[in-house]
């Protein structure tokens, strides 16, 4: 199963309506995928889950155990001030250091309402899944301008619906 994590706390965000698309190319394919929503995090996790506090917040800790059980993760990344929204950081962080994500494989999809598709916030998370030891699939679509490309919950935008089929399938054969 691939773990789909939306890489923002935000409500109703793209990220989100981005990851359920993705889920459904995952099921047309045949493979089974949960979403983990970051605004599903509990409120303080941050000071009750993170560093000395590892495994004490039971909340924080049914999210954990989502991670540790997956093998492969498809991230979907918005920019935000030039990187990744520092929820995401946070989440990482509170991830058991190094087995959450150590030897396992992910993809990234990058989306902004600017003209870059958020590659700078995929190249600073590849660095830090890198050091974790977790292995970046090489193809990374970015879809800039996400606004002007959807409409309702719908990507309007072909190309970007080819690229992220065709990732789906890198990452389901990687």
């Amino acid at each position: 199963m691939i773990k789909i994590i939306i890489g923002t706390n935000r409500i109703n965000a793209n990220s989100e309506k981005i990851a359920n698309i993705y889920q459904e190319i995952l099921k047309s394919l045949g493979e089974t995928s949960e979403i983990i929503n970051l605004n599903e995090l509990p409120d303080d996790f941050v000071f009750t889950a993170l560093y000395e506090f590892n495994g004490k917040n039971l909340d924080f800790n049914v999210i954990h155990d989502q991670v540790k059980t997956g093998k492969k993760f498809v991230f979907i990344v918005p920019e935000y001030n030039g990187s990744f929204p520092g929820i995401l950081k946070s989440f990482i962080d509170g991830m058991t250091y190094p087995n959450s994500f150590r030897a396992k494989k992910c993809a990234l999809v990058g989306l902004s309402s600017g003209i870059g598709g958020g590659a700078i916030a995929m190249s600073h998370l590849t660095d830090i899944f890198n050091y974790l030891g977790m292995h970046v699939l090489a193809f990374k679509p970015r879809l800039a301008k996400i606004e002007e490309n959807m409409s309702e919950d719908l990507l309007t935008n072909r190309l970007y619906l080819d690229l992220l089929k065709e990732q789906a399938q890198l990452l389901i054969d990687f």
